[in-house]
């Protein structure tokens, strides 16, 4: 496994445990604007580890998740520190959203990580 894909699964598993840890607890709360900066810095590392797969800058259709953190974050970030928490949350869950989403496509059979799991599982 490259160091990229290990710092990116790395990152994006911490990320998709720690969005949903951020779910499930009280908004609002000290604790909450903490974790919610390590997921922001969690997610811009998962983002920019991303270009590195499979090579630097080498595009392809699941980058349309790196596209989603690098609008969905910020926005987030700049809506909260407007004071409007609709668009806040709605950008926070669709970026969530959107990395639940790429680790799904990312377990899809022929790629790196499904294949994996195949092997593990003793089905390939």
């Amino acid at each position: 496994m490259s160091t990229a894909i290990a710092i990116h699964l790395c990152a994006a598993s911490l990320a998709l445990a720690l969005g949903a840890l951020l779910l499930a607890r009280a908004k609002g709360t000290r604790a909450h604007r903490l974790l919610g900066r390590a997921w922001v810095a969690l997610m811009g590392v998962v983002a920019v580890s991303s270009l590195w797969i499979p090579s630097f800058l080498e595009i392809g259709w699941i980058h349309v998740f790196t596209l989603v953190v690098a609008v969905g974050v910020p926005q987030a970030v700049l809506a909260i520190r407007r004071g409007n928490v609709v668009a806040h949350r709605r950008s926070m869950i669709g970026t969530l959203a959107g990395l639940a989403g790429a680790a799904l496509f990312a377990l899809l059979p022929g790629r790196f990580l499904g294949s994996a799991l195949a092997r593990l599982l003793g089905m390939g």
